[in-house]
């Protein structure tokens, strides 16, 4: 009995999507991420308002400053940190641009190559004063997350470098800025404490990289000394700071912003028991109600030193 050989079908296969060969505005936004834009924006702020001088038609200045403070060097911080922490990322949050593709190929570099470039020029018609401020912070941007410096892969040194650009670099542009000139010694003096207190949120921002930090063999503080000790450090260093704020203030006069100064610390200190209690729950919470506390002590600071309260 003859049979006949059994009948083929042909399956057809879709072909797989080309490759992206460039990134969508939306993702390279995402890479900027411009929630992070705020805290270098603020502290320029505080420093426009700590100098005491009115706008007088330098409100151009005022906004071409807010602008390198925030999406242009921390911006550019972002794309920088981005591209060399991909490895990382692919493990704590694959979803972000570079490390789920939609940000193709070497184009996380070019972004920050690109940014660096224009933060710079921004800077130099800003003025002379601005533009090096500008080149410290992007050369800082650079050296915290690419080697041979790596600063971020020290859990102290990384943090310390973050609070002097992010806080008291911007502070300092947003003083230069309206003063067209060197801030005086107390705003110096007042930025450079809120910069090291800003170790403190610096290291809070660490608790939701524990797990790809340690196997990376990054040394944050959450991974060396352990979530709670790591907290505890966080939350006296920035109280501690805030101490040296509010005596400092006192002695040279400005009463009442020292007074609300004082007052924010004690609201701050009310909300750490709750994040020392369970710290990779609650740092993000902190982050939320904490900080904001501790900038709106910054401002406090700056009105009082600006001869506005």
């Amino acid at each position: 009995m003859e049979h006949s050989a059994p009948a083929t079908h042909s399956v057809s296969v879709p072909a797989a999507p080309p490759a992206r060969l460039r990134p969508k505005p939306r993702d390279v936004l995402r890479l900027l991420k411009p929630i992070t834009w705020f805290p270098p924006m603020w502290a320029f702020m505080c420093g426009a308002v700590s100098s005491g001088a009115g706008l007088d038609g330098r409100w151009w200045f005022v906004a071409g400053g807010v602008m390198l403070a925030g999406p242009l060097v921390c911006g550019t911080s972002q794309a920088v940190n981005d591209w060399f922490d991909r490895h990382v990322d692919a493990i704590n949050e694959p979803d972000r641009p570079i490390p789920s593709g939609r940000i193709p190929g070497r184009w996380g570099l070019y972004i920050a190559i690109i940014a660096t470039l224009i933060s710079a020029a921004v800077g130099w018609l800003l003025g002379p004063i601005v533009f090096i401020a500008a080149l410290v912070g992007l050369a800082f941007a650079w050296a915290y997350s690419a080697p041979p410096f790596r600063f971020k892969a020290n859990g102290w040194l990384g943090p310390l470098v973050c609070g002097l650009t992010y806080e008291g670099l911007s502070w300092f542009t947003g003083a230069a800025v309206m003063l067209g000139a060197m801030p005086s010694v107390e705003v110096v003096v007042i930025l450079f404490m809120y910069s090291l207190g800003a170790h403190g949120i610096m290291v809070l921002n660490d608790f939701k990289a524990v797990e790809g930090d340690r196997q990376t063999g990054l040394t944050s503080l959450p991974v060396v000394m352990g979530v709670e000790v790591a907290a505890r450090t966080a939350c006296i260093t920035m109280a501690v700071a805030q101490i040296v704020v509010i005596a400092l203030l006192a002695l040279w006069g400005f009463t009442l912003s020292a007074l609300i100064v004082t007052g924010v610390l004690a609201a701050q200190i009310a909300a750490m028991p709750r994040l020392i209690r369970d710290p990779a729950k609650y740092a993000p919470w902190y982050n939320g109600v904490g900080v904001t506390l501790y900038v709106l002590g910054m401002l406090a600071a700056a009105l009082g030193l600006g001869g506005y309260i």
